[in-house]
């Protein structure tokens, strides 16, 4: 990779666009000038041009020479790829376990493309595909797209859906981010949190006293509703102050602690700099963090990822796939097949972000954890479904089952995924 950081630094420094530019710009201006200069006196035209044929000529040359340079260096750097990243053919379709579903290929496309907020391009993606909707062939081992939870993702893999809904969810989204971001605006987002606030409690959300403590700091420091400075900010604490007694009351028994501290401020507030409760009200990355929440929950209460399901299997893959081409090749020289079908023969080094546990499998049961069968975990660290427990429990102390460790069932603690 020395090589290549060594032929970009290279096309930055020297071989790049600007002295072409610069002479592309001085002829236009020698141009510019000549015909102002006939246009004061058509007299003088012929000689005007005269003079005028050497200088563009001497500029179009630097020009010319110019982009030769440009030119070595792309090809410099394009042979360095070459050599870098030799060309591989890739996997055949064969391999290919969503070769026969490209319905589902269209419907992370345009999810990609709605959650994005590149709504005209998504309308024209789900207008071609609905024109020339695919016939799919189930594939073993692959989720059949017939099979959703929500009607718009029914319609979309039978090639019927309509983004008119999921646009207007989105456009308020982006809006809400946009008034958070760059009008450092918090009503908006507080207003959609308040309205979905069993929803949120539900879930075990924090968005909504994020948001309204942000707006508490906003308050204190002396910034009005739509984050523009006040002209006296000394009165900022007194409505920071009046701002908790108002909304503040029903995050008492959840968040009474962060509730105290905030108040706390209020005897330092001539020299909170230097107060313990700094961290409050000089967090440079707090609007970023309540945004991220924000986009968080959003997607969540659509049952999407925060993330862009599209982008990640994509970088996934990108990360994955020098590692499956290296196994493929090792494998037609020893003449081995991949005998296990839901498990990959390696391990792939993925990213910490991308490591997902949002599905858990009682060791025992052997089924998948519900909201009415959750995960539990025991004193001894092990973890096993609460329908599991309750069996193995009967009320009393009882044995875990891969471990001498005993325990009783009101010992066990809930595991949040």
């Amino acid at each position: 990779m020395d090589d290549l950081k060594e032929q970009i630094e290279q096309l930055q420094a020297e071989n790049n666009l600007s002295k072409s530019i610069h002479d592309v710009q001085k002829t236009i201006d020698l141009l510019t000038a000549a015909r102002a200069k006939i246009a004061r006196d058509p007299q003088m035209a012929p000689v005007t041009l005269a003079k005028l044929q050497a200088p563009v000529q001497k500029s179009i040359e630097a020009a010319n020479n110019d982009l030769k340079k440009v030119h070595k260096g792309l090809g410099a750097y394009g042979k360095a790829l070459d050599k870098k990243f030799k060309d591989k053919p890739l996997p055949a379709a064969e391999n290919d376990a969503l070769s026969s579903h490209p319905q589902l290929i269209n419907r992370a496309i345009a999810m990609h493309l709605l959650r994005e907020g590149q709504f005209s391009v998504a309308s024209t993606f789900i207008e071609e595909a609905n024109a020339h909707p695919p016939q799919p062939e189930p594939t073993p081992g692959t989720p059949n797209p017939y099979q959703q939870d929500s009607e718009w993702e029914k319609d979309l893999a039978s090639g019927t859906f309509n983004s008119k809904e999921l646009q207007h969810q989105f456009a308020d989204m982006y809006h809400i981010l946009h008034e958070l971001r760059q009008q450092r605006n918090l009503a908006p987002a507080i207003q959609w949190a308040r309205e979905r606030t069993e929803k949120l409690e539900a879930r075990g959300s924090n968005l909504e006293f994020e948001l309204c403590r942000l707006q508490f700091v906003c308050y204190f420091v002396g910034r009005d509703e739509e984050g523009m400075m006040m002209e006296d900010s000394a009165h900022g604490p007194l409505r920071a102050w009046a701002y908790a007694r108002s909304e503040f009351g029903p995050f008492q028994a959840r968040y009474g602690r962060e509730v105290q501290q905030l108040m706390g401020a209020m005897a330092f507030w001539e020299n909170v700099d230097d107060s313990p409760y700094r961290r409050y009200f000089y967090n440079d990355s707090a609007w970023e963090e309540v945004a991220t929440s924000f986009t968080r929950e959003f997607c969540s209460l659509l049952g999407l990822s925060a993330d862009s399901p599209l982008y990640i299997a994509a970088t996934a893959g990108a990360i994955a796939l020098p590692t499956l081409l290296k196994l493929q090749n090792i494998m037609k020289e020893k003449r081995t097949e991949w005998t296990t079908q839901n498990e990959l023969p390696v391990e792939i080094p993925l990213p910490p972000s991308y490591h997902f546990h949002s599905i858990f499998v009682c060791p025992v049961s052997k089924e998948q954890s519900t909201d009415q069968n959750p995960p539990m975990m025991m004193p001894c660290g092990h973890v096993i479904a609460q329908e599991s427990l309750e069996k193995l429990s009967k009320g009393g102390r009882f044995k875990c089952p891969y471990c001498p460790g005993e325990s009783h069932q009101r010992d066990a603690k809930k595991v949040f995924l």
